[in-house]
């Protein structure tokens, strides 16, 4: 008899809370503090809303993060970074129609025995029933609790049938300066490129985000797939993947190239760790004000009891 013991991030479908019921209650705090602080209350609260995609199917929700306040949507939504779409924070959302999402396929190749392309519709098709969607929030880059909806990495690379040569796994953004404004100015090394050692790609909570808020991922938020490892700093959640490659050794990244000394391969959430020109011991997250109280980091970004053992043994001052 088989038993299936759930995991930690885990929820029934009955627990799932319908984003109607979150939304309003965002919508409730929002109108409570704007009567409080008016003017001061951050910019991006004023940003026009976006347009809002398709509803997924099949969306479960997880039991990570449920007593965390989801940012609301047009926040989400409003505030990007995606260089590919321009500089600024409000850029991306106002050049997403520049983003061409289909058709669109991902390249897998290296160190498998099964290389070769796979269409983005097809990996929704192909990805099993109870391991294809599910939801759960994770702090992001600066400070947003955010829905995301997707599924395991591993449960498609493991598709391909990686190696044992296969230490690394390797991804790149999709290249198209015709379309995408930000990749005519030379302020990165195009196309950027992000990795993950092999145990940290197959842990099951990196994800493969297909939506946010049980919605088609809008494309200022890398669509139409996008890596999410929660644990990590927000830059390592490289975005429209167009390249997926089993490698033997560390990849080069985009950031760690550019700047080694402030952004390192592993990315870990540390708050012993400070950027060269910041602290990393607090956040603020995006919607609740100016004047709100800042969040201490937590280690693993609060997942340390799922993935501390990935790093038993290292330095991680020196594999920041």
């Amino acid at each position: 008899m088989l038993i299936k013991i759930r995991r930690p991030w885990e929820l029934k479908e009955s627990s799932v809370t319908p984003e109607p019921h979150f939304r309003q209650r965002r919508k409730l705090l929002q109108a409570a503090a704007a009567a409080g602080v008016g003017a001061a209350m951050p910019a991006i609260a004023r940003v026009a809303p976006p347009k809002q995609g398709r509803r997924l199917s099949n969306v479960r929700d997880s039991e990570w993060g449920r007593e965390l306040e989801p940012t609301d949507f047009d926040d989400i939504t409003s505030y990007n970074n995606f260089l590919e779409l321009g500089a600024g924070k409000r850029a991306p959302a106002r050049n997403a129609d520049k983003l061409r999402t289909r058709p669109w396929s991902i390249r897998v190749n290296g160190a498998c025995e099964k290389p070769g392309q796979i269409d983005i519709e097809d990996i929704l098709r192909k990805i099993p029933q109870e391991e294809r969607i599910y939801r759960f929030r994770c702090v992001e880059a600066w400070g947003m609790i955010v829905p995301w909806d997707g599924f395991s990495l591993g449960t498609l690379l493991k598709r391909f049938e990686p190696t044992s040569k296969a230490r690394y796994v390797a991804f790149e953004t999709l290249y198209d300066p015709e379309h995408l404004p930000g990749q005519r100015r030379n302020i990165l090394d195009w196309p950027y490129r992000e990795g993950l050692r092999m145990d940290e790609a197959m842990h099951p909570l990196t994800m493969l985000v297909t939506g946010v808020y049980g919605m088609e991922l809008p494309a200022q938020n890398g669509a139409p797939l996008r890596l999410i490892v929660p644990w990590k700093y927000g830059f390592k959640s490289i975005k429209s993947i167009v390249g997926i490659y089993f490698v033997e050794k560390e990849p080069a990244t985009t950031w760690a190239a550019l700047q080694p000394e402030e952004y390192g391969f592993y990315a870990n959430v540390n708050p012993e760790v400070d950027h060269p020109r910041w602290s990393q011991k607090y956040e603020r997250r995006i919607g609740e004000g100016l004047f709100a109280r800042k969040h201490k980091t937590l280690k693993f970004n609060g997942y340390a009891e799922e993935v501390a053992h990935l790093y038993k043994g290292m330095d991680l001052r020196k594999f920041y």
